[in-house]
């Protein structure tokens, strides 16, 4: 495999991570105000859906952007009023607006099955792209690929870098805390649910217009994506930055599976397209084993060098959900 293959094969890992970034951002946003928001997967499927409908009706991109983003509000503001309004459980409901967005994109979906619409368009940055190496590899793309990598700077700066991200995080830790310190907590948890829904759904549009262009309903591949950010989210211990780590770690590992399969015959091309779910699965349950008494015992079993190194690695893959995730706010 030449160089120029390798690049061209790594821009394409940037480009296939964006949609994942837009939703893992957004669900880390999200579950950081206290609120999950296990929707994700059918609203990334229903805003792919609509923003590619949109876009064909009005041979408009963004429209079809904006209607994305609108669909993932829309059904954020869903979970938002059923958690925080009428206190009922965000798993349940999360779970149960999965699986109706999901059928709703199959059956409203069901006209624009397999038309050809607008796709966004390549933008090189002028100057930038022409640097070797560089230029090919990040800045000969989209523009959402673009917003892709200013969003996890955003997000990482508004969270950990500003007073109102230092709520954000007191009224996912401490909200009894923050709502002394003056924070509306209930108010905040509907506007940074509501953002993050908007943020998951223009992942949907993303995929329809541009990565995976159009709508091919149960064929689309896109079932199970929303997952998969979610598991980021927690692989990315609700830290954009790191999450940003496993978006792209993902999109690598369906690229590798891509790359190695002329060179493993004898390996069923099933396998190895699959094979990146299965591996985040493991990282996932990496994150939060470091707790378990079987591995201290394994740990204290091994000699002191090799004790170091795992008690290390363990250390820095372990996260922490925000402390009142999913715990409703009562003022009174």
């Amino acid at each position: 495999m030449d160089t120029n293959t390798i690049i061209i094969g790594l821009a394409g890992v940037l480009v296939a991570a964006a949609p994942l970034l837009f939703a893992v951002i957004g669900e880390t946003i999200s579950e950081r105000a206290g609120v999950t928001n296990l929707s994700m997967n059918g609203t990334i499927l229903l805003s792919a859906m609509g923003g590619f409908a949109v876009a064909v009706t009005t041979d408009s991109i963004l429209l079809g952007f904006l209607a994305g983003a609108g669909i993932g509000a829309a059904v954020a503001l869903i979970v938002a009023f059923s958690s925080i309004t009428l206190k009922q459980s965000q798993v349940a409901v999360g779970f149960v607006l999965a699986l109706v967005t999901r059928d709703l994109s199959y059956f409203l979906g069901n006209p624009f099955m397999g038309l050809e619409g607008p796709r966004l368009p390549a933008w090189d940055i002028p100057l930038l792209a022409d640097i070797p190496i560089i230029g090919p590899l990040f800045f000969q793309h989209d523009l959402m690929t673009y917003l892709s990598y200013v969003l996890i700077l955003l997000a990482w700066l508004w969270i950990f870098r500003t007073r109102p991200g230092l709520m954000l995080q007191g009224i996912g830790e401490r909200p009894a805390a923050a709502f002394v310190r003056g924070a509306n907590v209930n108010l905040l948890r509907y506007f940074y649910t509501v953002l993050g829904g908007a943020l998951v759904g223009l992942a949907g549009p993303l995929y329809s217009l541009s990565v995976k262009a159009g709508w091919k309903g149960t064929i689309s591949g896109l079932d199970g994506i929303g997952w998969i950010a979610l598991s980021i989210t927690i692989f990315g211990g609700w830290n954009p930055a790191r999450a940003a780590f496993g978006a792209y770690l993902f999109a690598l590992l369906q690229w590798l599976g891509l790359v190695l399969q002329p060179s493993m015959p004898g390996v069923p091309s099933q396998v190895l397209q699959v094979a990146p779910f299965p591996l985040m699965i493991l990282t996932l349950l990496l994150v939060n084993i470091g707790d378990a008494e079987w591995v201290g015992r394994t740990l204290a079993a091994m000699p002191e060098g090799a004790r170091r190194f795992f008690t290390k690695l363990l250390r820095a893959m372990r996260a922490s959900p925000p402390a009142a995730l999913g715990v409703p706010f009562e003022s009174d």
